[in-house]
């Protein structure tokens, strides 16, 4: 592999080679779309080959820039910008320091709305060595320069508003440590079990699955602190050594979403990662750093989201990805990776690096991304494309009833299915293995019709792709567990899931739903049902058992069909909530929302640790008590000035506060960024190993052994076999229970929770002679029972007392 350093030179005849090629692709599609997706695979940075080798010096360059043409710039005025770093540059740092790199610029060639050029002596950065840094440069009317950053990068080690890297893929393909494990999907020796999909394997879903946050799941908060987590994970279940309890938290499932792994956007007040200090005709000094961000991973400019997010990224090399998805790969039961793709908006500040061909207008979240420009939709079904390549077994497309386009001619907005259908067709390639992932959608719709909660079917997707997935309704919707009454209020959707849930993953604890359990104010009851006082002795406690019980975990992973998930966060019962410094305009408002986080999750002993909220008290607050009070306030605040932040000032400036009596907008503003960036370390994970209990640690571990060991749990319940309800009337206990027969016959659960409410004696008996009053249930069993799996302090008995979260599984052979 060529490093080398000299000139970078437009090669003439092979430029002209690719300019013919984009005319012929041109010429022989009377569907811009379906040409469009081939010109795009060309798009971006691409290591050449020479000689059916890989050349590392030669690299092809293309950009679709719409805009040029349309302002009318000339040819002859477009250049591309390419920055050699100096050879032992380290991408990985985050601090902040003056780089020079060499600097050189090459014409482009135009082709139609697009620019190429195959450039010779470019460095092509590998896992030990960062590439050439490159760009596109031109003069507008004004003879201001602009520059243009590449939508479709591989690697973009200063953040997606710097240069992309050229990177050379193909090196990371050839050594990635699970080469063998895709070189055997679609064989008899398959890693895991595949469905053939128009010739090619579909990779099948997991038996259960564990949402992971990267930034706050270890101490690194990166995919390379996550891949040790696994690495070791994996070398104590090969000599059979106990895990750790906090370990447990990670074991027992074959499949892993990662929350979004994109770049991200970036807040102009508080972050300048890439900042050009000095340049001349040979060199450029600019100031840089390894991103440093807090956010959950959903606020991504789209831009570049091909790439790896290089905050995640503590190498700052997109190989620490492949890394990780290979530790996963390397378990002794393999674990699928799924991405979570959240290509359905775009941050506002992704229109400063997307042609307005891409953005439809304003949205909900940002930037409407317009599916409908045949050019737009094929590049990022290319991002989609490159992302899914790095190595994922799954992709869980975020928001899919956001993906929306106008129709002129009703002048209305549609569900663009057929680009949800382009998602689900694309193929990967990993290690010379062409296969398809397994499908997710969240789909909500008709969502955010007023109605959605009771119109949605969660099911459009699935009917229409009958191989994919979609999150239930129960792990959708805004659930709040921590309320009595949940669970018999939510029954209906609970029991679609027994009914329908087949294709559904099913769980209350995600990303989502114990944020929104820490927004509700535990000291207001109207329009609301109370806090449930038999889940815990303080409002901690409440949530945390609320998130992760015996019953629920039980009811999703021993009894009812689907794919169970858990939150990693919730499986530690630590703290987690809606944290991002990237967004200066609503960062004091999104931190007013979290207000009631003070009560859910902090106790006056966490707020009393040396460890924790260290900012918030450099300011001056001593107390969780006296914070408490500045939050309440400060949503107050927000409520009654529609967030005006100098009338917000104004009227915190008269309580007594410790930031003072003459507070300013920018002061408010701090305080959002401190609280920001002390919730993010109070959420990381390695602050609560020590806190983890070993007893419910390793019965939670076992509840996901019950489900690999009977996968057949995954259809739905048989009509005619099968059985599932609640005890009513209740009588002060949500009593459910269930009753389900292995396809094979050859083994019976029974399976009952108490899911909230007053202590209740229950054995098959009493519970086949419940369900005898229903002239609909299948006769159950009373005789032959044995306990499969017992809750902690519950007996191992046929006769047993479940507390308020308790639940027991019978098995028994037929």
């Amino acid at each position: 592999m060529s490093t080398n350093d000299g000139t970078p030179t437009l090669s003439t005849d092979r430029t002209d080679e690719l300019v013919s090629w984009h005319e012929t692709i041109v010429a022989n599609h009377d569907d811009d779309f379906e040409a469009a997706k081939q010109l795009s695979t060309r798009l971006g940075a691409h290591v050449a080959s020479t000689d059916g080798e890989a050349g590392g010096e030669t690299v092809v360059f293309g950009f679709w820039t719409p805009e040029l043409v349309e302002d009318e710039i000339p040819e002859s005025a477009v250049e591309l910008e390419i920055l050699t770093p100096p050879a032992d540059f380290d991408p990985g740092d985050t601090d902040h320091r003056a780089v020079t790199f060499q600097r050189d610029r090459v014409p482009m060639a135009r082709a139609g709305e697009y620019h190429w050029a195959v450039v010779d002596d470019v460095r092509a950065g590998t896992r030990e060595t960062l590439g050439s840094l490159y760009q596109l440069v031109y003069e507008d009317e004004d003879e201001t320069e602009v520059t243009i950053q590449d939508p479709v990068s591989y690697s973009v080690p200063f953040g997606a508003f710097a240069p992309a890297e050229v990177y050379d893929v193909g090196v990371l393909d050839e050594t990635r440590a699970d080469r063998a494990y895709f070189e055997a999907l679609g064989t008899d020796d398959e890693p895991v079990s595949t469905t053939e999909d128009e010739g090619l394997p579909r990779i099948d879903p997991a038996t259960s699955m564990l949402e992971i946050h990267p930034g706050t799941a270890t101490e690194r908060g990166s995919l390379a602190g996550l891949a040790e987590v696994y690495e070791d994970i994996a070398a104590k279940q090969r000599a059979d050594e106990p895990l750790a309890p906090w370990q447990r938290a990670f074991a027992g499932y074959d499949g892993i979403q990662v929350m979004p792994v994109e770049p991200l956007t970036e807040n102009e007040e508080e972050h300048d990662f890439w900042s050009v200090e000095s340049a001349s005709e040979d060199e450029l000094t600019a100031a840089v750093a390894r991103p440093e961000m807090i956010n959950w991973g959903y606020d991504i400019v789209v831009s570049a989201f091909s790439a790896p997010n290089p905050a995640i990224l503590e190498t700052g090399r997109p190989d620490e990805l492949v890394d990780f998805i290979a530790a996963c790969h390397d378990l002794p039961r393999p674990i699928k990776v799924v991405f979570d793709v959240a290509l359905g908006h775009a941050d506002n500040r992704g229109a400063e690096l997307l042609s307005d061909r891409y953005i439809l207008g304003p949205g909900m979240y940002g930037k409407h991304l317009d599916y409908t420009e045949p050019t737009a939709r094929a590049i990022f079904l290319e991002m989609q494309r490159r992302k899914m390549d790095f190595g994922a077994d799954g992709i869980r497309v975020d928001g899919a009833q956001d993906f929306t386009s106008y129709d002129p001619e009703t002048g209305e907005m549609y569900h663009d299915d057929d680009f949800l259908a382009e998602m689900d067709r694309v193929t990967q390639e990993v290690a010379g293995t062409e296969y398809r992932p397994w499908m997710i959608y969240e789909d909500g719709r008709p969502w955010p019709r007023e109605d959605w909660e009771l119109a949605s079917s969660y099911r459009a997707l699935i009917e229409q792709h009958p191989h994919s997935f979609q999150w239930s309704p129960i792990t959708f919707a805004h659930n709040t567990p921590a309320l009595l009454t949940f669970w018999a209020t939510k029954w209906w959707r609970v029991r679609e899931v027994g009914e329908f849930g087949g294709n559904w993953l099913t769980g209350v604890a995600n990303h989502d739903t114990v944020r929104r359990g820490t927004q509700i104010d535990p000291t207001v009851e109207f329009n609301q049902s109370p806090v449930n006082p038999y889940l815990g002795d303080d409002y901690p406690e409440t949530l945390g058992e609320a998130y992760d019980n015996a019953a629920s975990s039980m009811l999703f992973h021993c009894f009812l069909p689907g794919v169970p998930m858990d939150f990693v966060h919730a499986n530690m019962r630590a703290p987690w909530g809606f944290m991002r410094d990237t967004d200066p305009t609503w960062n004091v408002k999104v931190v007013s929302d979290e207000s009631k986080f003070l009560y859910w999750q902090v106790r006056d002993e966490d707020f009393e640790d040396e460890r924790f909220f260290r900012r918030v008290k450099d300011i001056g607050f001593e107390s969780r008590e006296e914070l408490l009070t500045f939050m309440n306030a400060l949503s107050s605040a927000v409520g009654a000035t529609d967030y005006d932040l100098d009338v917000m000032a104004d009227m915190l400036s008269a309580m007594e506060q410790p930031l003072g009596d003459d507070l300013s907008a920018d002061d408010l503003e701090a305080y959002g960024y401190a609280w920001m960036r002390d919730i993010h370390e109070f959420a990381n994970l390695s602050h609560w190993h020590d806190a983890q209990d070993d007893d419910r640690s390793a019965y939670r571990l076992e509840t996901r052994e019950f489900r690999h060991d009977r996968p057949w749990l995954l259809a739905d319940l048989d009509e005619d076999a099968d059985y599932f309800t609640y005890r009513h009337p209740t009588d002060g206990t949500v009593l459910y229970y269930g009753f389900r027969t292995s396809p094979d016959s050859e083994e019976q659960l029974l399976f009952v929770a108490n899911m909230e409410g007053v202590p209740v004696d229950v054995s098959p008996e009493y519970l086949a002679a419940d369900a005898a009053e229903d002239e609909n249930a299948p006769m159950i069993p009373t005789d032959g029972w044995e306990p499969a799996l017992v809750a902690p302090d519950v007996a191992e008995s046929t006769a047993v007392e479940l507390d308020n979260g308790d639940a027991i599984v019978w098995r028994r052979d037929p």
